[in-house]
């Protein structure tokens, strides 16, 4: 089998429906869809079983609650594709995701993993900005080793299974760090890499694990870089190097976050919600009246 889709479920009701079906109606039609639900406590079991009851290329898991990276682990094992795609449950991949992706793969041997251009969204699907531009192997693995994202995102990722197979998959030490060490550690063995073409929309919300742990993802992100540091034999650069949040955002600056990023992207609509949003939150905060002013006058 050519590729193994995998999908780790926990709690994603509202957007799973949206997350299968984009799968679902790849034009690549041949493949294994993977997915998992790591004890999940709302509808999400009952509507993966209704979508595993229509469609055979569906491989459903149903267990207690684990924890993502032991569930990535586990879709990785049970993975019978020369290649596996990454999905996230409240993610929509587009059209020609796998196929370009695995065309990909296909010319380039000395690529181990490859993205493509994503459209941020916010909960609602409404449009932020586009992330991982960069194409080439040596700016994707620069923008890693600074511990900056949008350079490869891993929902957005196909990689070759024998290869993350041999490093050993997903590093538990490094939980909620464990797709940039990952890449990190690809990096030493091959070439990573993006497509041109636009292949996913990345939801954030205030529920996603970036933003709800994004403390606990910031000392993980600390400890995968001082590792692949060291492992590459570099020195370890000062703490200013890190490109890491210092500490989680707050709801009203995460809207404010969002409005100014998709006002600069041309998405006045989205940043004037969003603007408006942490206006509500914090109608004090100075920055957030000079947001909500700059996206109601469109710039």
């Amino acid at each position: 089998m050519r590729v193994s889709v995998a999908m780790p479920v926990y709690n994603a009701g509202p957007y799973l429906r949206e997350a299968i079906e984009s799968m679902l109606d790849q034009t690549l039609r041949e493949f294994e869809f993977i997915i998992i639900d790591d004890g999940s406590t709302d509808e999400s079991r009952a509507i993966i079983e209704d979508y595993a009851q229509r469609d055979g290329r569906i491989r459903m898991i149903s267990r207690p609650n684990r924890g993502i990276t032991p569930t990535r682990n586990e879709a990785l094992g049970l993975a019978q594709g020369e290649c596996v795609a990454v999905m996230d449950a409240d993610d929509v991949s587009l059209p020609d995701r796998l196929a370009l992706q695995a065309a990909y793969l296909d010319a380039h041997p000395e690529c181990l993993a490859v993205g493509g251009r994503i459209l941020i969204v916010d909960a609602e699907g409404w449009p932020i900005r586009e992330a991982c531009t960069h194409e080439a192997h040596e700016d994707i693995d620069r923008f890693h080793m600074q511990g900056q994202g949008g350079a490869l995102a891993h929902p957005a990722s196909m990689f070759r299974r024998e290869a993350a197979l041999a490093i050993g998959g997903y590093r538990e030490a490094f939980a909620a760090g464990e797709d940039l060490d990952l890449f990190l550690r690809f990096a030493e063995r091959g070439k990573l890499a993006n497509v041109p073409q636009r292949v996913l929309k990345y939801r954030q919300h205030s529920r996603s694990v970036s933003h709800a742990r994004a403390d606990v993802t910031r000392r993980c992100t600390e400890a995968v870089l001082r590792d692949a540091y060291a492992r590459r034999n570099l020195p370890e650069p000062g703490d200013s190097l890190l490109q890491v949040d210092e500490a989680p955002l707050s709801l009203a600056a995460q809207h404010l976050k969002w409005a100014w990023w998709a006002l600069d992207a041309g998405h006045v609509a989205t940043a004037r919600k969003h603007a408006c949003r942490a206006l509500f939150r914090e109608p004090f905060r100075v920055g957030s009246w000079r947001a909500a002013f700059c996206a109601w006058r469109g710039r």
